[in-house]
């Protein structure tokens, strides 16, 4: 999977997922999702993105799923974890892209979103 496949995949997620002020840029030269210019999620080599989550969240992701999430040491006592595209359902991926969002937006933004009416799908 390519890049822009992968960065495609994560901003698809994002829009099921409703998450407002998602924008696109770029991290260390690679495609990154932003909320109101703040990293969330990055692409970092091919089949792997970074995902930023507070620490508590990302020893117990590693520990539950190491198949899908792990660290180097230059991730060690930082808020933000590996994950291996391939090895991770869109479900879970959203859920993981929604809290990362949730980590790294604005509280005002975040808290108005937590308020949303959720509507139907049809």
């Amino acid at each position: 999977m390519s890049s822009e496949a992968e960065i495609d995949r994560m901003l698809r997620l994002c829009t099921q997922r409703g998450l407002p002020a998602v924008s696109v840029g770029t991290s260390h030269g690679k495609p990154a999702l932003k909320v109101k210019e703040k990293r969330f999620a990055s692409v970092r080599d091919r089949g792997e993105m970074v995902l930023h989550c507070p620490l508590e969240h990302k020893e117990l992701l590693m520990e539950m799923a190491p198949h899908i999430y792990w660290q180097t040491d230059h991730f060690k006592g930082w808020p933000g974890l590996i994950v291996r595209l391939d090895a991770i359902s869109d479900e879970e991926l959203g859920l993981r892209l929604e809290d990362a969002w949730r980590f790294r937006a604005p509280r005002r933004l975040a808290t108005a979103f937590a308020v949303r009416p959720v509507l139907p799908r049809g």
